[in-house]
């Protein structure tokens, strides 16, 4: 299936770029009820696994609460505020940033990247939930080292939630960026997860919803999209992803998934605010989300144009 043209850059009145993907809308039962695309087709849904994955670690005895489940369903920016949480989750376990199986990198916050000396584990963007798994390995008794290897009693706990959680087998088990095992599923079955979490009334499910209603700051950063997302739109519970994926949920159950073939993340934010305005949410507070501008000589010259969702 060639899918549809889901965004157009438009320059100048010209159009200079177009990113097609996949789109899907599920209902509180899980049914899709609107498609653009292929969204049976399994995809690596990046960090919208988090949310998910921090559902399983609840389960298996994890006993973060508010802000420090939040940030275990984070890809944050490596903010002052993000580190120094991180850094005390990890001493309050006995363990140290050594420990964490994430790659050293530069925070993704411009202002903190230029002052950071060098890159650093806990800087990372998953750093979070990297954290969050250590931290269930030792309430569970379980190993570890080797903590973020696919065949670790942990990750084969998360993979069967996330199964769980999607209603449909995990097809394809990768590697994501940050180290840890990455699971393949549709978008369907990416949507149909987060409108459990979004309409949860109680277990874990509510917990991850409510810590990251509670804390959008926490789950991304200064200015960023999920951030945004969740501040301007009562009771949404969203998480974006590497490579063009964004998932989120409204309290009634309603939830979008996407996916753009290019990977570029620049079409999901006003396709995001679209899907929001399809399913009759109070869009007022999202501002330049709706439709981002293209510069030209530091001066807006175009935006970025995604269809009417009917």
């Amino acid at each position: 299936m060639t899918n549809p043209v889901l965004a157009e850059v438009v320059r100048s009145g010209f159009v200079e770029s177009v990113h097609r993907g996949a789109l899907v809308v599920t209902g509180p039962e899980g049914d899709a009820r609107l498609v653009l695309g292929d969204v049976v087709s399994p995809v690596f849904p990046r960090s919208s696994n988090k949310p998910l994955q921090a559902v399983g670690m609840l389960r298996a005895g994890l006993d973060f609460t508010d802000e420090d489940l939040a940030l275990a369903c984070a890809s944050h920016s490596g903010e002052p505020g993000h580190v120094k949480r991180v850094l005390e989750l990890l001493a309050a376990a006995g363990l140290a940033e050594q420990d964490l199986a994430c790659p050293p990198d530069f925070p993704l916050h411009v202002p903190s990247m230029r002052d950071a000396a060098e890159p650093r584990r806990v800087t990372m963007n998953c750093s979070g939930k990297h954290t969050a798994m250590l931290t269930t390995c030792i309430r569970a008794g379980w190993p570890v080292p080797g903590y973020a290897a696919p065949e670790h009693p942990l990750q084969q706990s998360l993979a069967h939630v996330v199964a769980e959680l999607t209603g449909e087998p995990i097809a394809h088990t990768g590697v994501d960026g940050c180290g840890a095992p990455l699971f393949a599923f549709s978008l369907t079955g990416l949507a149909r997860a987060f409108g459990r979490l979004a309409a949860a009334r109680s277990g874990p499910e509510l917990q991850v919803a409510s810590a990251m209603r509670a804390h959008p700051w926490l789950v991304a950063g200064t200015g960023r999209e999920d951030t945004v997302l969740m501040s301007g739109v009562e009771g949404l519970v969203a998480k974006a992803g590497a490579e063009g994926v964004q998932a989120f949920a409204l309290p009634d159950g309603f939830a979008v998934a996407m996916k753009m073939d290019d990977g570029a993340k620049r079409a999901c934010a006003p396709l995001a605010v679209e899907a929001l305005r399809y399913l009759g949410a109070d869009v007022s507070g999202l501002g330049e989300l709706a439709a981002p501008e293209v510069s030209g000589g530091g001066q807006p010259v175009g935006e970025i144009r995604v269809p009417e969702l009917r």
